[in-house]
């Protein structure tokens, strides 16, 4: 397995929390160099495994904390939590934040993890994108790309 990995979490059939599928699909059509890009559903557990021994993984998801569809966070995490404000937003109950701390715990970070997470609009039943995640997504797959020395 690569050295760097690309994580999109969500669920394409509830709306804007497929966006974190959607940029893993546009920058595995990039086929970035040295990069290896998995979907997942966000499952606490498959996340830890998916990271094993890899050494720098982005994770990408869709989050709900109040801010403006739309709107991109970043959030470095090997050395700190997830904000508590970010935390509580999974639809699974061992979710990505409790994945990181498990991780942590069990010495199973890898050396750089960042989370991406893209405030949603709407999470009902249905495909598609929000028109202001869809625009979000767009600049994701750009600065991920950037961000892994691709362009």
């Amino acid at each position: 397995m690569s050295k760097t990995l690309v994580i999109g979490v969500g669920n394409a059939f509830r709306g804007d929390d497929g966006l974190g599928l959607f940029v893993a699909r546009q920058l595995r059509a990039l086929a970035l160099n040295g990069v290896t890009v998995l979907e997942q559903s966000g499952e606490g557990t498959a996340l830890v495994e998916a990271w094993g021994d890899a050494h720098q993984v982005i994770v990408v998801d869709a989050v709900s904390s109040g801010s403006a569809p739309g709107t991109i966070h970043r959030f470095e995490v090997v050395d700190q939590p997830l904000p508590t404000l970010f935390s509580g937003s999974s639809t699974h109950a061992f979710g990505l934040a409790e994945a990181i701390e498990l991780a942590r715990r069990l010495d199973r970070l890898p050396d750089q993890l960042v989370i991406y997470g893209v405030e949603g609009k709407a999470f009902e039943l249905g495909t598609g994108l929000s028109p202001e995640v869809e625009n979000a997504v767009k600049i994701l797959r750009e600065r991920i790309s950037r961000e892994l020395g691709q362009k």
